[in-house]
């Protein structure tokens, strides 16, 4: 499937004669790489990208192409309402640090300690993660703190749901061991809800959507998107119904656009909404990461540490990082039915990249993407289980 020129937006900074610094100090023309990025879609039958490229901690490529839904042809723009997954934790992690830069959360004290009762007590339950009874069962809860849940050591499973009772069980002593969460962070952030008396969204808002004017962000469905959102793509290219229904959660319903999310990251590198050393923090590393994959069979149990000792593996706050001859970079990915995303950031080469998809088979590219744009050879594809187009037609 080739996509017309017509259909892809630029910046003025992203003239033909543009050049992009890689990592390694090597180049590529923002020509070359928009040629490379419509080869890579049209070969793997990815319906719609947006990618931005980040030298000198500013937006140097910014493009998005394709369509917002393959059968209608509707183009995909910087403006689009997309799903940005779990891209939500890496803005949640932003809005965390910036309450204790604040003096309003402790990173290190349990998190039960902010209540007046155990969080299981409380009567007013009214979302489905308002519901923590299994805790009664469980102790090990009040050791849970605000760096544990950023890091992913609070040992709560990913999503109750995948558990047999469907009870967000602590399956390890909390702050021991490397196990991802969402439940981690919807019960970080029911905490701060009920410390702060705000909401989800009021915290979004204050701390990180109206400072950056982000417009057309938000950690649920709104009206306003109606007019203009993009669609899942299955591998076949048929579309996924879209989810409008979704209960506020910090991990991982973030409805944002591509133009957002570009200023979000931006943002970071440049330190405008964290300090410096907030910033620092947030990229440090907590635990190292040794599993085999970052979900699915093998994601719990320790393996080899292949990727711990080739790039450092390991969890920061919010983020993973790894570590390159030329810096530490931190990630976060997205991944949810028929959206696939990711950004990596290499703060002191003050360089990154964000990539942004609305298919099943955007992943796919990843790894041939990163090479070209930014000369990233150091994401650890297989631990993602992103599996390369080519790979998967032997």
């Amino acid at each position: 499937m080739r996509f017309p020129l017509l259909m892809l937006l630029c910046l003025p900074t992203c003239a033909s004669a543009q050049q992009i610094k890689r990592i390694d100090g090597s180049r590529i023309s923002a020509e070359a790489l928009t040629r490379k990025i419509h080869y890579l879609m049209d070969t793997a039958h990815v319906q719609g990208m947006g990618v931005t490229v980040f030298n000198d901690n500013k937006i140097v490529y910014q493009q998005t192409f394709g369509y917002k839904r393959a059968d209608t042809k509707a183009p995909l723009t910087g403006s689009t309402n997309i799903y940005g997954a779990s891209l939500s934790k890496a803005v949640f992690a932003v809005m965390v640090m910036k309450l204790v830069e604040q003096g309003r959360l402790d990173l290190d004290k349990p998190l039960q300690q902010y209540l007046d009762k155990p969080i299981y007590e409380y009567s007013t339950r009214t979302k489905w993660q308002d519901h923590y009874e299994y805790f009664k069962k469980d102790t090990n809860y009040r050791l849970i703190t605000a760096r544990m849940c950023l890091s992913h050591t609070s040992g709560l499973p990913n999503w109750r749901w995948d558990m047999p009772d469907q009870q967000p069980q602590i399956r390890f002593k909390p702050g021991s061991h490397y196990g991802y969460s969402g439940e981690g962070m919807v019960y970080l952030q029911t905490v701060l809800e009920r410390l702060t008396g705000q909401s989800l969204q009021s915290m979004a808002d204050e701390l990180v959507f109206k400072p950056l004017r982000m417009q057309r962000s938000a950690y649920q469905w709104l009206p306003a998107y109606e007019s203009d959102y993009a669609f899942g793509h299955q591998p076949d290219g048929k579309l996924y119904e879209k989810d409008k229904d979704n209960e506020p959660r910090a991990p991982s319903t973030l409805e944002t656009t591509f133009d957002d999310l570009s200023i979000f990251f931006q943002s970071v590198l440049q330190q405008k909404t964290l300090s410096a050393a907030s910033t620092k923090a947030m990229f440090s590393p907590q635990i190292p990461l040794r599993s085999q994959y970052q979900f699915g069979t093998n994601a719990w149990s320790d393996t080899l540490g292949r990727y711990h000792h080739t790039i450092s593996l390991s969890y920061g706050l919010g983020w993973s990082l790894l570590k390159t001859p030329y810096g530490w970079g931190a990630f976060k990915e997205g991944h949810g039915d028929g959206f696939q995303h990711y950004c990596i950031l290499f703060p002191s080469l003050k360089s990154g990249i964000l990539i942004m998809t609305n298919s099943d088979n955007g992943e796919s590219i990843y790894r041939e993407l990163l090479e070209a744009a930014i000369g990233d050879r150091y994401t650890p594809w297989e631990w993602h289980r992103y599996v390369p187009y080519d790979v998967k037609k032997m």
